[in-house]
């Protein structure tokens, strides 16, 4: 860090800071005892000086300038007396302009809730950024809150956002990178452990946060120096005691110079050249010209008015600063095209405290300290009328007059504020005690053996470590660091440690709440279209519904809507307990975990995209299929999902066109598996719910066809392309074969790709082996006699269970193998030899475990038919394909179904001729005494059993058989 920008030039336009003034003795104070202690008046100096020449010039600008922090009880009272003294007319506030029509939904919220811009489709920003999220959380001890229910409250008072758009909050982002959720630093705290401190810290989602007034060192030696020296664990306790307190009961004169000090501080003790300054002070030269350009529009009088931002920016520099600078206004670049949606979405303590990297429980125990500061100092809050969640209203208690502010010199309050010793507060044992006693009841309840001898030392370890941290009285942090030392021993017996349930006991993670009338239309939608089921859908509960479609067809809506749902909220929002939805199926009863409450912001943004839950269905499903990764098998998902939830045959043909494209644009065949099962589930579905396929189907099979014989090659011999994928592309060609046959695709595709496939991995030229048999060039009996080979080789054993996954895979495409698979794995098991075969089993165990559904049913089929049935049928029992060879035909007796055949053969002498003289078999008719007539063809016949099925099909229709005879002469 340098230490030349933080010297006390003023800024281009205004003139140099006077040493007199109402600091001047203040200034001289601090330049002497920089030059004493650094030894050198210049950079120590120059900084302590610039401090109270920042101060000067902002309590001496026209434009009242109210500086606070975000969530913090000190700025709240001091806003809540400065509105109820000055009574100002128009309040400028520091907040996104384009969220200004929300504010007045805040009455039908339960704080804290945030206000939220959202876009999916960007227009002007890189893509990868998308969707963008824009929240600003408002709580009830906030300083931003009071203004706001004051100006919505009160008649005549205008209320004016100044701050940049949430457009520009992204323009002004770096280009690099997604923009982070908020660039603030995190606590070191440890953060609390359970999940649902975690669930209701992501109510912001991966949204940027905005808030009013940062005040955090960006300058990380001074941080961990103020962290050391304070004797505190992080910031927020830091900052609770050595700033919220003391300036709790201050005047207003002395919290102004108070804060605009330490805003300056920080604002010169961060790193120069840094971005964040950057885009802080555009930010302020936005929000100066937005003021100059209202008060010239409206003519208001500036001492009517109030600008209401965070200390660091009061403590600005820009030449804009001030409604006097000769400066011109600032260039504000247009919107980019992106359109923004805006709502209100529920919040809590802990998301604020994550986001903005506080120390969990901070925000709570802010809120705490609020409320007890209101009851001290007597203070009538401002509230919006309606408000939900709050005790008591505005007009509960007697606001004090309003006191007409006269103009008059700024005097100095920081001498006095920083040589004046702390007060001391006196240790109330009352509120200590019962903290104790709370403390140790709710620790109890949750699992931890917690006694009163607990509750005493942790009255006293809070006292102790107060004192040790020099502090008169224990506050919150102490008591929570105390509490863990005492109660929580080595484990966590339950989902919450003791410094969560320090939370919980101290003020709670504050959930807030979005009203009905505050949703937009799709949320109001839902809610309304699930009131059938007579369940409060806007609490946070889980609430179980039953639907018994069969009594109640009424009920069928909710059973659609609740399907959407299920598709486009998260898994355990709308999660179904009984009954499905699938293609050609509906349950008559189902049973659904709802909790909609619970994740209100998922529906509030859910409502940013359409109206209703079926156009953003099918909004969803048409981006999945038109976006850069889009891909066959995931287009055909999206058709399921169209004929699942949407009743819409215009879409489901869009959505199956672009499967077709897609498929025919694929160059790899990575999702062949998926699009293999996905196609068949549809086809199924087709053909027992339409007369005809539609003309999307007969496109993709001939397409696929096509397709998958073009990369059968390449996917043979390429090593990135996995055997099941190829399984799969070969399970498509097959099953498919037919109906692409029958749709003009040519068989001879198919052969030419499997003959010039030639694959080198053992597994895949299983694969082709089971294609050739499969397209009648490899006959079984070669098969077998293949595979006899390769366990007879000793060079090619250890690789045969590789031979061996190819056919368990080869079941996909061609499931006539089951028979010739379960021997050849018998086989295997018992000649292969114990090293080779006991390292192979999991291989094995895994590959049948990964494609169960398919490939294990066939086998368990055919072992099932193979192998006997009983343990006295097993000793007896010879594996077919190890039985004695076949002899001759055995001489058929009557009766048998052998000596049937014979009979029906030698009924019809001139069918067997015209077919033994096609076959070329040469021999006449003989007649043997106890059998039917026999010749050479008829025992070709009975060695070929299918054979003598097609003859008896002819002889059955003997009109067929004078036709073929006819036409081979």
């Amino acid at each position: 860090m340098t230490t030349a920008d933080a010297g006390t030039a003023a800024p281009p336009g205004t003139a140099p800071p006077a040493t007199a003034g109402p600091f001047g003795a203040l200034r001289e104070q601090l330049t002497d005892g920089a030059a004493t202690f650094a030894g050198s008046a210049d950079a120590l100096a120059g900084i302590l000086a610039g401090i109270v020449d920042d101060v000067d010039r902002a309590l001496g600008e026209r434009l009242e300038i109210f500086p606070v922090c975000h969530h913090s009880p000190a700025s709240a009272l001091a806003m809540v007396r400065r509105l109820r003294h000055k009574q100002p007319k128009v309040i400028y506030l520091e907040l996104c302009e384009d969220l200004q029509p929300l504010l007045g939904e805040l009455r039908n919220c339960r704080l804290p809730v945030a206000v939220q811009a959202f876009a999916s489709e960007l227009d002007g920003f890189p893509a990868e950024w998308g969707p963008l999220s824009v929240v600003a959380p408002v709580t009830e001890a906030s300083a931003e809150y009071q203004a706001i229910a004051y100006a919505l409250e009160t008649p005549g008072v205008e209320l004016v956002l100044v701050d940049r758009s949430t457009d520009h909050v992204f323009q002004w982002s770096p280009r690099g990178d997604a923009p982070a959720a908020t660039d603030a630093p995190a606590d070191t705290a440890p953060q609390t452990a359970g999940g649902e401190a975690g669930e209701q810290s992501a109510l912001h989602g991966d949204a940027v946060g905005v808030e009013i007034g940062d005040l955090r060192p960006r300058f990380a030696e001074l941080e961990a120096y103020l962290l050391h020296h304070g004797k505190v664990r992080h910031w927020s306790e830091w900052w609770d005691q050595y700033v919220e307190r003391p300036l709790a009961d201050a005047d207003h004169d002395t919290y102004r110079q108070v804060m605009v000090l330490i805003g300056s501080l920080f604002r010169r003790l961060r790193p120069a050249g840094s971005d964040r300054t950057d885009r802080d002070e555009d930010r302020e030269r936005y929000m100066w010209t937005r003021m100059r350009e209202h008060l010239a529009a409206s003519g208001a009088d500036p001492a009517d008015c109030l600008y209401v931002c965070g200390a660091f920016h009061a403590a600005s520099r820009v030449e804009q600063f001030g409604l006097d600078s000769p400066a011109p206004d600032f260039a504000i670049t247009p919107r980019t095209g992106t359109r923004w949606r805006y709502g209100l979405i529920p919040s809590s303590h802990s998301a604020i405290e994550a986001q903005f990297g506080l120390a969990p429980g901070s925000v709570s125990i802010a809120a705490a300290n609020w409320t007890q500061a209101v009851g001290r100092s007597g203070l009538a809050p401002y509230r919006l009328d309606g408000q939900r969640g709050v005790r008591g209203g505005r007009g509960k208690r007697k606001a004090a007059p309003p006191v007409a502010t006269p103009a008059g010199p700024v005097a100095d309050r920081l001498t006095g504020f920083l040589a004046a010793p702390p007060a001391l507060d006196g240790l109330d044992e009352a509120e200590l005690r019962g903290w104790c006693v709370d403390i140790v009841r709710l620790a109890r309840r949750n699992g931890y053996l917690a006694s009163t001898a607990d509750a005493i030392a942790v009255f006293e370890t809070s006292i102790l470590l107060a004192g040790l941290r020099n502090r008169a009285r224990p506050t919150p942090y102490d008591f929570a660091d105390a509490a863990v030392t005492c109660i929580e021993k080595d484990v966590v017996p339950g989902r919450r440690d003791v410094r969560r349930l320090c939370e919980i006991l101290l003020g709670g993670d504050r959930i807030g709440q979005v009203g009905y009338d505050a949703l937009p239309p799709l949320a109001r939608d839902v809610l309304d279209r699930l009131q059938p089921l007579g369940l409060d859908l806007e609490k946070r509960t889980i609430q179980r519904a039953l639907l018994d479609l069969h009594a109640t067809p009424a009920l069928a809506g909710c059973s659609d809507l609740l399907w959407m749902l299920r598709h486009l909220l998260p898994a355990d929002a709308v999660r179904p307990i009984m009954g499905e939805r699938r293609l050609g199926h509906r349950s008559i009863q189902e049973s659904w975990d709802l909790a909609l409450g619970r994740h209100q912001r998922a529906l509030i943004e859910l409502g940013y995209e359409g109206v209703t839950v079926e156009q953003v269905l099918e909004q969803r499903l048409r981006r999945s299929v038109r976006g850069p990764d889009a891909t066959a098998a995931g287009a055909l998902a999206a058709v399921e999902d169209a004929i699942r939830l949407l009743d819409s045959p215009r879409l489901v043909d869009e959505l199956g066109a672009r499967a077709v494209e897609l498929l025919s644009t694929e160059r790899t065949v990575d999702d062949a598996p998926d699009v293999l099962r996905r196609i068949r589930r549809l086809l199924a579905h087709y053909r027992a719910t339409a007369p005809i396929l539609p003309a999307w189907c007969e496109a993709f099979v001939t397409t696929g066809y096509a397709h998958y014989c073009t990369l059968l090659p390449t996917a043979f011999v390429e090593e990135e392309t996995g055997v099941r994928q190829v399984g799969a592309m070969l399970g498509f060609l097959f099953s498919m074969e037919s109906l692409a046959l029958s749709l003009g695709c040519d068989r001879s595709q198919l052969e030419l790709a499997v003959a010039q496939s030639h694959p080198e991995s053992p597994a895949k030229v299983a694969l082709l082996w089971a294609a050739r048999h499969q397209l009648g060039v490899l006959p079984l009996a070669e098969l077998r006699q293949r595979c006899a080979d390769l366990l007879g080789n000793p060079l090619v054993v250890p690789a045969f269970p590789r031979y061996l996954s190819g056919f368990v895979h080869a079941l996909e495409p061609v499931p006539g193998l089951a028979p010739f698979v379960v021997e050849t794995m018998s086989t295997a098991f018992a000649r292969l030899p114990d090293p080779v075969l006991l390292p192979w089993l999991p291989t094995l165990i895994t590959t049948l475990r990964e494609h169960g559904p398919e490939l294990v049913p066939l086998l368990v089929r055919e072992a099932a038919r193979t192998f006997p049935g009983t343990l006295p049928e097993l000793d007896a029992w010879v594996p077919p394909w190890m039985g004695p060879p076949a002899g001759p035909a055995p001489v058929a007796r009557p009766g048998a179904p052998t000596g049937q055949v014979h009979g029906l053969l030698a009924a019809h002498p001139v069918s067997v001729d015209a077919v033994a003289g096609l076959l070329g078999c040469e021999g006449g008719w003989s007649e043997p005494v106890d059998a039917p007539a026999e010749s050479a063809a008829a025992t070709l016949l009975l060695a070929h059993p299918d054979t003598v099925e097609a003859v008896s099909v002819l002889l059955t229709h003997p009109d067929t058989v004078e036709a073929v005879s006819v036409l081979l002469g």
